[in-house]
């Protein structure tokens, strides 16, 4: 489909009007929440931008206040100490009602960080198959967690143990490798659906 067939599409036009609908009833920070690779932030830079609103990204967040690369923070210093950092640039973002916040994949998990989320935000668990993850996350080597052994095992773990966290986000969109404006869309009449 061609660009100018994709924005006069029914599907379009009815994404475009709920998306302004949307905006002026939404009154809190849409955060995605999933494992790495489902496309938190690609998806929520073009949410932000169907919806009008700011874009913030919890790693890059994290990255600009240390001077130092989520990498480069996990070697050092270890999950823990990152996860805690995390849990307070989250709780920054939300007491600032951004627009739309990508988290890292293991933010979520953090019982304190999620009830925080469910509380000031909408919770939008992106969800993908495990192929599908593995192919995405094989594009950059950045990913700490999936440096020490086999990333198809490791995201299979990770998606097992997750699972049950991620469910409690009050929406919950299975993307595939479609066109990332067709998530948008659904993501969009979830929430208004939601609200």
């Amino acid at each position: 489909m061609t660009q100018s067939q994709s924005s006069h599409s029914p599907s379009a036009t009815s994404a475009r009007a709920s998306s302004g609908s949307l905006a002026a009833r939404l009154d809190r920070p849409i955060v995605l929440v999933g494992l790495m690779g489902v496309g938190k932030t690609t998806v929520g830079r073009r949410l932000a931008e169907a919806l009008k609103r700011s874009f913030v990204d919890v790693d890059h967040e994290i990255e600009r206040a240390a001077d130092r690369t989520v990498s480069e923070i996990f070697a050092t210093h270890g999950e823990a100490y990152f996860r805690e950092g995390e849990r307070r640039v989250v709780a920054r973002l939300m007491g600032e009602k951004a627009g739309v916040i990508a988290t890292g994949g293991g933010a979520f998990i953090d019982a304190d960080t999620r009830a925080l989320i469910l509380d000031k935000g909408v919770a939008v668990w992106l969800d993908c198959d495990l192929e599908t993850l593995v192919e995405r996350t094989s594009r950059r080597n950045t990913r700490p967690l999936l440096r020490g052994g086999d990333p198809a095992k490791i995201l299979a773990e990770l998606k097992e143990q997750r699972s049950d966290s991620y469910a409690q986000a009050h929406i919950h969109i299975v993307t595939d490798d479609g066109p990332h404006h067709r998530t948008v869309s659904r993501i969009i009449e979830a929430i208004d659906a939601w609200l």
